[in-house]
């Protein structure tokens, strides 16, 4: 059960990368990727703002477009990124499974 106020909270960054580790995507794929995976539905603009930031920042690179569509595909500085987000994030679902009585 998903609480409306708290909504679905899954980070954009991690959702990204994350669809990016399969190979090069451009947008349309990304958000088709990402529901897959969680469910979660990424409007254009989110995606776009996300794949900005994420540029800016080193973590993906642009590559040159195919047929009006641009692919993008994770660097070394985003996979070191994307790991480490992963693995605090697995450790904090294994403490809050084992407190829930949901793992041994």
């Amino acid at each position: 059960m998903e609480s409306k106020r708290l909504g679905r909270t899954q980070d954009a960054t991690i959702l990204v990368l994350t669809s990016l580790t399969g190979g090069a995507k451009h947008g349309y794929a990304i958000i088709k990727d990402i529901e897959e995976m969680t469910g979660t539905v990424f409007g254009p603009g989110t995606l776009y703002g996300v794949l900005v930031r994420l540029e800016e920042e080193g973590l993906i690179i642009a590559l040159p477009a195919e047929d009006r569509r641009r692919p993008y595909r994770i660097t070394g500085a985003g996979s070191a990124v994307l790991t480490e987000r992963l693995r605090s994030a697995m450790k904090v679902a294994t403490i809050g499974l084992r407190r829930l009585g949901e793992i041994g």
